[in-house]
């Protein structure tokens, strides 16, 4: 780590120390979420914190990062130039350089493609065409007109488009040789022929080498980058080629970023874009960033010049910014360029000759305008920032703007420059960003690390206490022990039978609310299996022997009426259909009453009353015969359902019914003659018949009738069971103390060493959680965080708990109250 305090050598080992401790206990663990902790830990000792520059294009990232380091080393133009990735981090003086990575062929087809699609250029242009010279020419003589015709390559999108395909061919044509078909080709900035960094830099800040330039590592001696910080430059969030934009956002929720400085275009544009609305919410969920967030409103010197930009501004910041101090105002472009002009002087033009030359030159050998120097005239002429300071500047029409820009700074010169770039608010922000990067960024995230393990230690600090305290206050010998023992037994006698009569209580109540699995399958068998047999019934049914057995009855008649048969009929199928009934409820009983003895026999409360007793107290023979007792009970009311199958349903002879125009029918079949033959012929008739009698019955049963009462007779016998059952066992008193008499003195030797044993692991736990907090603290403590020191635990439990910080806290008024003690 990149840390200089010895203290902190062993950090890592002493967070992950306190975690091992959490993961050890069971009832902790789940309270804790310890990922904040591994991600804060990660910060803190990281050689590495990255800083993104997220935005969109044109939002002035790159300028803004050349003006935090005074060093013209991104490429910064209007438009979708670049989709570049650029990393700054720190070097010593003589070991500056650039390690540049440019995009493969195909990324180039890519973009080639994607750029000539937006433009709306012929679909039939082939990305392969880009090294045909006949399509290249022709391709930038049209994004030439196009840019003429919008007049100028930043006047709108369409033009900054236009020259962003302009650029692509042109850095492919001047880089062909070193563009690798598939792979993404490296080259340090020796193999390239530059000497030093800033001739590589002018290299890659061109805008048509930037263009095919996938990835750039700068190493610069700068003090801001000091401690591990890198700048980090990515492509806008509003890129025309997806995955150029979806880089950003995978950036900013990459747990090894460490801190993001949004640069937002509101102060140009008025409102947020739905792209850095949705960059905002991206970062939220970051555990690595948190609140190091820094909200720069950049292109303020828009709001110079236009009131109702400048209202939507404050407007925006005060509703939907207002938990932050960290909003920051600039203009990258005024303060960049204004320190470096401070380095020029009136023998280069102040720069026109130096610094802007590539952008003075234009065609028959008039000036152009530098962006800067528009720029420049117009804070003068129109920003009112001057109206009440010393500077009494006049911007003449007469001139060009290049002559007022030379004339202005020869009058006034530095001073006006320190004003500007004063007014630019660069220099505040560089000044908050250096003094967080230089003085708060190490003790916040150390801080941060040390309010995460917080809830841990105190949690880990309380549960070891009550342990220590639990364990050192039972008793350590035999006699004192046994005499404890026996103190609680009648305690347990009546937590046992309470714990049992909940229990089956419990139990009872799921099969009442149908929420047994096991039984419930078991019913649904016997509902099953009544159904099936019903449909048997009615298909083995035969009318001629219910006929010989209503004739048989009478030995002096030689016919019987159709009603006889119908009754032998419903005897039949009533006297069947109950064996059913009578043998699956038997089978739901017996797996019912032998799953809960199995489930009973599993408690921790059978468990313990089979330790005092050395037996089971007669749980399994009241369980026999509770069993034999509920299946003759249910026996019984399985006899009482079918028995009532034998009389008809109430409506089975009610006008207006199926039923009884079917029974019509069946007896105006079976009156044709006197003999069997009619009532045979008739037994399809008569099955219908039956089949709508009893399939209501037999629903009815299974769905309702038998069900209730078979719950009832559960509830009725089990829980009066579990009642008395409980007054028994506190009438085993006698026999649990004599059985304990015999066992305890052996037990309480053993349970007196598993106490000191347990007590020992918990002493050894307190001192590895003490050392382990005592080596964070003293990391704390090394960079002045005396108000997040970690709780210790004392030898005396009731003691102070911040005893090793006794001396600190004379020093420091800010440990939380409810920390100490």
């Amino acid at each position: 780590m990149t840390v200089n305090h010895p203290e902190c050598a062993n950090l890592k080992d002493q967070v992950n120390a306190l975690l091992k401790l959490l993961q050890q206990e069971p009832k902790l663990r789940s309270q804790y979420n310890t990922i904040a902790v591994e991600h804060s830990l990660n910060k803190a000792i990281s050689p590495r914190f990255e800083i993104v520059f997220a935005g969109a294009f044109s939002a002035g990232k790159s300028m803004l990062i050349n003006a935090l380091l005074e060093r013209e080393l991104l490429y910064s133009a209007e438009g979708h130039a670049t989709g570049t990735e650029c990393y700054i981090e720190y070097a010593e003086p003589n070991q500056e350089r650039v390690v540049l990575t440019f995009l493969s062929l195909g990324e180039i087809h890519e973009q080639f493609g994607m750029m000539c699609k937006n433009l709306g250029l012929s679909t039939s242009i082939d990305p392969e065409n880009i090294d045909r010279p006949e399509v290249i020419d022709k391709l930038q003589e049209i994004c030439q007109e196009i840019i003429k015709k919008e007049g100028g390559e930043s006047k709108s999108e369409y033009a900054k488009q236009a020259k962003a395909l302009s650029l692509l061919i042109e850095g492919y044509q001047h880089n062909r040789d070193r563009i690798n078909s598939v792979h993404n080709a490296i080259y340090s900035m020796d193999q390239l022929g530059f000497s030093n960094l800033s001739k590589a830099a002018d290299y890659a800040r061109r805008g048509s080498n930037s263009a095919v330039l996938k990835r750039l590592e700068y190493y610069c001696h700068h003090p801001l980058l000091k401690d591990g910080n890198i700048l980090v430059d990515l492509p806008g969030i509003d890129a025309p080629v997806k995955k150029d934009a979806q880089l950003t956002y995978q950036k900013v929720e990459n747990p090894d970023t460490s801190a993001v400085v949004t640069v937002l275009k509101p102060a140009a544009a008025g409102d947020m874009t739905t792209e850095e609305t949705e960059l905002l919410e991206k970062m939220k969920s970051n555990p690595g960033i948190r609140d190091r967030v820094f909200y720069v409103f950049n292109r303020i010197d828009q709001t110079w010049y236009n009131a109702q930009l400048r209202q939507r501004l404050d407007q925006l910041i005060q509703t939907q910014f207002r938990d932050t101090n960290r909003i920051y105002k600039t203009s990258g472009l005024l303060g960049f360029y204004g320190s470096q002009i401070k380095q020029t002087s009136g023998r280069d033009r102040f720069g026109l000759d130096s610094i802007f030359t590539e952008s003075v030159k234009g065609l028959g050998g008039q000036e152009e305008t530098p962006q800067f120097v528009s720029e420049f005239n117009n804070y003068c002429a129109n920003s009112g920032k001057l109206s009440r300071s010393e500077f009494r500047v006049s911007v003449n029409g007469y001139e060009t703007p290049n002559e007022n820009y030379v004339r202005i700074l020869s009058e006034w010169g530095t001073p006006l420059m320190d004003q500007l770039i004063q007014d630019s608010g660069i220099e505040t922000f560089r000044e908050a960003i250096t003094q967080y990067l230089t003085n708060e960024k190490r003790p916040q995230l150390f801080t941060t690390l040390a309010d995460d393990l917080q809830p841990i230690c105190i949690g880990l600090k309380d549960y070891y206490n009550s342990q220590r305290q639990n364990l050192a206050s039972q008793p350590r010998e035999i006699d004192a022990m046994k005499a404890q023992e026996l103190d609680r037994l009648n305690q347990q006698l009546q937590t046992i039978g309470s714990e049992l009569e909940q229990y089956l209580a419990k139990k009872i109540n799921l099969i009442i609310a149908e929420e047994d699995p096991d039984f419930e399958n078991d019913f649904n068998r016997l509902k099953k299996q009544m159904v099936v047999r019903l449909d048997e019934l009615l298909h083995q049914f035969s009318v001629l022997e219910a006929y010989k057995k209503a004739t048989g009855s009478h030995s002096r008649n030689a016919t019987a009426p159709f009603l006889a048969v119908l009754v032998e009929a419903l005897y039949y199928l009533a006297n069947e259909l109950e064996d059913v009934l009578v043998e699956y409820a038997h089978m739901v009983v017996t797996n019912f009453c032998q799953r809960l003895l199995d489930s009973v026999k599993k408690t921790d409360s059978y468990l313990n009353l089979y330790r005092l007793l050395g037996k089971d107290g007669g749980i399994e023979q009241q369980f026999k015969k509770l069993e034999e007792t509920l299946l003759s009970l249910i026996a019984n009311e399985a006899r009482r359902e079918c028995d009532r199958y034998v009389r008809e349903s109430p409506r089975f002879y009610d006008e207006g019914t199926f039923s009884i125009y079917q029974f019509r029918q069946t007896l105006q079949q079976t009156s044709q003659s006197y003999g069997a033959e009619s009532i045979i012929k008739a037994e399809p008739a008569i099955r219908q018949l039956l089949k709508l009698d009893f399939e209501p019955k037999v629903s009815a049963t299974i769905r309702s009738h038998f069900r209730q009462g078979m719950n009832q007779t559960l509830k009725t016998q089990v829980l009066p069971l579990a009642e008395q059952y409980k007054l028994d066992i506190l009438q085993k008193y006698d026999v649990a103390r004599a059985y304990l008499e015999k066992s305890l003195e052996k037990e309480a030797e053993l349970k007196i060493a598993q106490n000191q044993k347990n007590l020992d692991v918990v002493e050894e736990k307190i001192a590895a959680y003490n050392q382990a907090v005592q080596g964070i603290n003293a990391c704390l403590q090394s960079m002045n965080l005396y108000g997040q020191q970690l709780p210790v635990i004392s030898d005396n439990v009731s003691g102070d708990e911040f005893a090793d910080a006794g001396e600190l806290r004379e020093n420091t008024d800010t440990i939380s109250a409810d920390l100490i003690g």
